[in-house]
Formats: structure tokens, sequence, C-alpha cells
């Protein structure tokens, strides 16, 4: 784990470049944490000498109901397991609904289960979940009251919106898509949550989550939404992403992806 290789530059010269592995926890249907997080340290890697390498570990789960959520939640333990296996230096629990129906303040037991499970078979990894990541990076933006967007059926966003209340953050408004299978949930247009947010409440708002959910893509959304509202905008992927470089002790300054990922925090 974070090995120096040297790297020709441009010029011809080498570089030392440290290599870190990120793992992550995603549902079996998952199609867009495993693009999002990587297009975002591909990018931070053309500014920045640190590189990344990327491996996952799946848990059942098809349609987007609280009972697979429980269910795909207890086989998260398996996947921390085979992630230490590969000695990553970070492992993020890429699933933010299926902590936030687990009842408040979940997030911090499967962080504390995981890392345990990564420590016991000696290959410590520390761990993010991408609802903790969402909360935390609310809180760093300042955030008090916040509108989302979501792809789930309105009473999963009920039990995210609760989710995130129990942290001191006030949900203003939501939006609700409504669309219980994952796999159609990733085929979404990642740019689409410019337009629909539009219909959001902004007023007395200090932030706007693009995505309430890993799986919905929003990439390319979040900084035209920022420069439209001139609010802070997050998602899912990003708060993971940032929580993972934070985690690794590295800066997190990758430009056009929001405020969160300025460099400013």
């Amino acid at each position: 784990m974070n090995e120096i290789s040297p790297i020709p530059d441009v010029s011809g010269e080498t570089a030392p470049h440290r290599y870190f592995r990120i793992g992550q926890i995603v549902p079996s249907s998952n199609t867009t944490m495993e693009t999002e997080i990587p297009a975002v340290l591909r990018a931070r890697e053309a500014i920045s000498p640190e590189r990344f390498t990327f491996h996952s570990s799946r848990m059942r789960m098809k349609q987007v109901t609280k009972e697979e959520l429980a269910a795909m939640d207890a086989d998260s333990d398996r996947c921390a397991l085979e992630l230490s296996d590969a000695r990553v230096d970070v492992l993020g629990y890429a699933c933010l609904v299926a902590i936030m129906s687990m009842g408040p303040g979940y997030h911090r037991i499967s962080e504390a289960r995981l890392y345990r499970r990564t420590l016991e078979n000696g290959g410590t990894a520390s761990v993010v979940t991408s609802a903790g990541a969402l909360v935390d990076g609310l809180k760093i933006l300042g955030a008090k009251k916040v509108s989302l967007l979501a792809p789930y059926m309105k009473p999963l966003t009920r039990l995210v919106i609760d989710y995130i209340e129990n942290e001191g953050i006030e949900v203003v408004d939501s939006i609700s898509l409504e669309i219980p299978d994952n796999l159609e949930v990733g085929q979404q247009d990642p740019r689409a949550p410019i337009e629909i947010t539009k219909k959001l409440k902004t007023a007395g708002v200090d932030a706007l989550v693009a995505s309430a959910c890993v799986q919905m893509p929003s990439l390319q959304s979040i900084q035209p939404i920022e420069d439209r509202t001139g609010l802070p905008v997050i998602s899912s992927s990003v708060a993971t992403t940032y929580a993972m470089l934070r985690r690794l002790d590295l800066t997190a300054a990758v430009p056009g992806f929001g405020s969160l990922l300025s460099g400013r925090y």
C-alpha cells in the first residue's frame, strides 16, 4: 500500500507517485459509484501527484426496498473482509439508503463494525459510508437547511430525510423520482438533475443535494447547478470522495465538482 514508484512525466524526467488502493462495497446492481468516484480521482491525478487503483466487492440487491436493503447490509461484513484481503487503504460503503434505513446514526455503527473486520483480518483500512459522508459533508459546508433530489419511492426518501434531520440538518424540500428498480436508477441522465433541481425550493436554503443516492448519476450536474444557484451543491459520490481523501490525509481539491471539492475545506 502507498507504494512509491518513479513514473516519467511529460518532460521525460521521473517523479515519485504515491499509490492508494480505493475499496468500495457496492450493491450488486450498482453501476455508478465505480464510475463517478474514479472519475473524480482521475481528474485529481491531472493536478496532483497521488495515483489511485480501484477495487470492489458486491452485496446482492436489485429492488430498492427496505427488506432488500436490510438483507444486503448483513452481507457488508463479508465484503469488508474481501477488500481487506487486497489491503485497500480506505474502504467506502457505497449505499446511502441501506445505512439510513437501518435507523438514526447507523453509519457510525456500520463504520466501526466494518473497521473491526478489516482489523481482525490483518488488513486494517479506514472505513467511510456514503451516508455518513453526506451528513458530514453538509456539516463541513455549514449547511443548516437543505433541499434534496432522490430517486427513491417516497417512503424511502422520508427515511433519508428523517436520518439527515436527526443529524441536525433541516430538509426544507425534496423531490422523489419514485424509481424502485436500481438498474433503472443507474440509467438516468447524469445531467438531468440540472433541470429537475429547478423545482426545488432554494429560498433560505444553505446547500442542495443533487443526488441523495449513490446509484443516481449526477456528477456532470454538480457544478452547473452550483453556478446557477450560487449555493453549494453536493451529491453522495462527491461527499464520499471527499471523505476518502480526508481519511487518506490528502487534499480534497478537484475543481469542477462543487464547493466541497474546491480545496477550501
